[in-house]
């Protein structure tokens, strides 16, 4: 039966109460009633009306949703390793409600159709929110640049070749020029193919006493150096992508001190694992680019602590098992992510002290969010209701057998880790609740 117009039925609040509300895009950290209708939130300490729906949130944190710049869902064309389906479920289960999608999917996702493809799987899906991010170049060849405006119209965020580096310093020049026409971002993958070329891991003690080729931190740091000035040079807006080394995070620390439109990301391995991990010789610790030092390692937390890198990102790159149980030098780049990122921030980061509650929440909601241009990230009254409540202190123990995600190439299994989301609202709708210690 279809209900006149007039006589539509009011849409239920919902208030969540007791809660640690901490919204970085307002300021604001305090134990306060969150209040949301419908898919929009009605605002934060309001007055009951004495019609509203209560769920408690009494030693939780309440946050916008969690938002992952940096994930490879592989569809289409490497459907074994993830899907738009699992991949946004894995996201649910870490608490994020927004993901921005690489386009090294086979075909790349360098046209019109592709991103549009990519929102209709997501929607299909109804889990996460997907933004598709497009390729730089036509097939990530790096020879001609993208049909951009076509992407932008199929709902692109942002662009990359991501993978592989744009070689050639005249396309990268004209991709910054025609992103700053559309306002977009261009996310560097910074790497200097001919240094890393057979490369396994991180160039030093580690890799010549493993007897390993390894990858020099100037493969990254000389690609860095050219993308500043390349956006220096343009005015365009530029991103590095999982940065790795000491070098890359002065250089970006430079950039923003010059007021260049320069930001960079870190990804939670990077801040919690060196080279040292391959001396078992174990494929899940292998990825581009590689584990680095210690040093890399202090100065990566250095630059998240003083507002060198604005984002943490997961990189989650997922590869079915039977890839990544091949040699090592055979075995793909990369690890899963998403279900593990919250709680290996909380203990690399929040429990030794580096990072406060509301300056981790920022670099995992407001902050991707304006380096992609797109309305999530905030609490704000009227914004859509993307909410992630997360238990502070639950301890448990990571186990990529139970993830969601199609993948296992986990490196932190059976870590004993605090900190996960409890509760996910996207859109106003709640679509993940932990349940005993089980989704």
């Amino acid at each position: 039966m279809i209900t006149p117009r007039n006589e539509l039925p009011a849409m239920k609040t919902l208030r969540i109460t007791g809660g640690r509300v901490i919204d970085p895009s307002q300021g604001i950290d305090q134990v306060a009633d969150l209040s949301i209708r419908g898919r929009q939130v009605l605002g934060i300490g309001l007055r009951p009306d004495g019609g509203e729906e209560i769920m408690d949130a009494r030693g939780m944190i309440v946050a916008p949703g969690l938002i992952d710049m940096h994930v490879h869902l592989r569809e289409p064309g490497r459907e074994e390793d993830e899907t738009i389906a699992t991949g946004t479920a894995a996201a649910l289960a870490g608490g994020v409600t927004s993901v921005a999608c690489m386009p090294n999917t086979e075909p790349a996702l360098d046209s019109q159709a592709a991103a549009e493809f990519v929102h209709l799987q997501a929607h299909r899906a109804g889990n996460a929110n997907v933004f598709p991010v497009g390729a730089i170049t036509k097939d990530r060849k790096g020879e001609e640049l993208a049909e951009m405006g076509g992407l932008v119209q199929g709902g692109a965020v942002a662009f990359t070749d991501d993978g592989s580096p744009v070689v050639s310093a005249e396309i990268m020049r004209r991709a910054l020029e025609y992103c700053r026409m559309f306002d977009k971002a261009v996310l560097s993958h910074c790497e200097d193919l001919d240094l890393t070329r057979g490369g396994i891991m991180h160039e030093g003690f580690e890799s010549m006493r493993l007897g390993l080729r390894g990858m020099p931190a100037a493969a990254e740091e000389v690609m860095v150096h050219r993308d500043i000035a390349l956006a220096e040079l343009t005015g365009g807006k530029l991103h590095i992508m999982h940065v790795s080394t000491a070098g890359s995070v002065d250089l970006i620390r430079r950039a923003r001190q010059r007021g260049l439109r320069v930001s960079g990301e870190a990804c939670p391995h990077h801040i919690t694992l060196t080279d040292k991990c391959l001396r078992g010789f174990d494929s899940n610790f292998k990825m581009a680019p590689p584990l680095r030092t210690q040093a890399d390692v202090d100065a990566l937390i250095e630059g998240l602590n003083d507002g060198t890198l604005e984002v943490i990102a997961t990189d989650h790159a997922p590869h079915a098992p039977e890839k990544k149980m091949r040699e090592l030098d055979l075995a793909p780049n990369g690890i899963i992510g998403l279900e593990t990122m919250l709680p290996v921030c909380i203990k690399a980061l929040i429990e030794p002290g580096h990072l406060t509650w509301p300056k981790l929440i920022e670099k995992l909601t407001i902050n991707p969010a304006r380096v992609l241009g797109i309305d999530r990230g905030t609490l704000r009254e009227g914004a859509i209701a993307d909410v992630t409540i997360i238990d502070p202190s639950v301890e448990w123990t990571i186990d990529p057998s139970k993830f969601r995600s199609k993948s296992r190439n986990c490196p932190f299994a059976g870590w004993q880790v605090r900190g996960r989301a409890d509760r996910v609202f996207v859109g106003g709708q709640l679509r993940y609740q932990q349940l005993n210690g089980h989704a």
